[in-house]
């Protein structure tokens, strides 16, 4: 697995570029993790983890509001996830998760924007197999020694630890999420600069001139996409 949480500032920086648009995402998400459990987080795990990912945004208190009062109203909005996978310029591998109402539109939006932008979708496992469905948190101004050391107290392994600008990195089991984030918790960590499910590429490519750049537009085009949640890639952003 690549050592480097290659989406941190590539996420960040899509965030602010456009933060009405990432706050839609999580609100919808937001409903659906309460509309398929409970709306409350301390008995509905999955809305628990999408409520400390959207804190790692600073999506507004009245945004989640909005989605827990949805999810408890009489609205009855289906939306089903779906996975794409599909190839970049010079062989670059990306996943596509979305929540969509419509299964035909989102489709044939994915599959439009590959394929107007160097691209082409691939079948089901063409390229999730070389991913690792992985939780990632990062932890500001705190060692990765002094995590691994914390972790081990608690009897807790963990996939990678280290240190990327300032930030401490911990790859773990998808499992093991909550039982990681309870432990730093409890150590006095408060705030996560991610906290997340991820896909976390085996191994990265590094691109460059015409064939980064049509790359970067077809991740701008696939993040514009409405029922897009999530976009995964195993390029070497920095």
């Amino acid at each position: 697995m690549g050592r480097k949480w290659q989406n941190i500032k590539y996420k960040k920086a899509e965030k602010d570029k456009n933060t009405s648009r990432i706050y839609a995402k999580f609100g919808r998400e937001i409903y659906v993790a309460a509309k398929h459990g409970e709306p409350d987080p301390e008995l509905n795990q999955t809305l628990k983890m999408v409520l400390e990912r959207a804190k790692t945004y600073n999506v507004p208190k009245h945004i989640i509001d909005r989605a827990l009062e949805k999810a408890k109203g009489a609205t009855d909005e289906n939306y089903d996830e779906h996975r794409y996978e599909g190839f970049g310029p010079s062989g670059s591998m990306i996943i596509v998760d979305a929540l969509t109402n419509n299964v035909n539109r989102t489709a044939s939006e994915v599959r439009a924007a590959f394929g107007k932008n160097g691209g082409n979708m691939g079948v089901s496992g063409s390229v999730s197999y070389m991913f690792d469905a992985t939780a990632v948190f990062g932890i500001e101004g705190k060692a990765a020694d002094d995590i691994l050391e914390l972790l081990m107290e608690e009897d807790l392994d963990v996939r990678d630890i280290f240190e990327e600008d300032g930030i401490a990195i911990v790859y773990a089991e998808p499992d093991q999420f909550h039982a990681v984030q309870e432990a730093l918790k409890n150590a006095g960590i408060a705030e996560f600069t991610v906290a997340e499910l991820s896909m976390i590429p085996k191994n990265e490519v590094a691109l460059s001139g015409d064939d980064l750049d049509q790359f970067e537009k077809l991740i701008d085009v696939l993040e514009e996409l409405e029922d897009v949640q999530q976009v995964y890639h195993n390029v070497d952003v920095d």
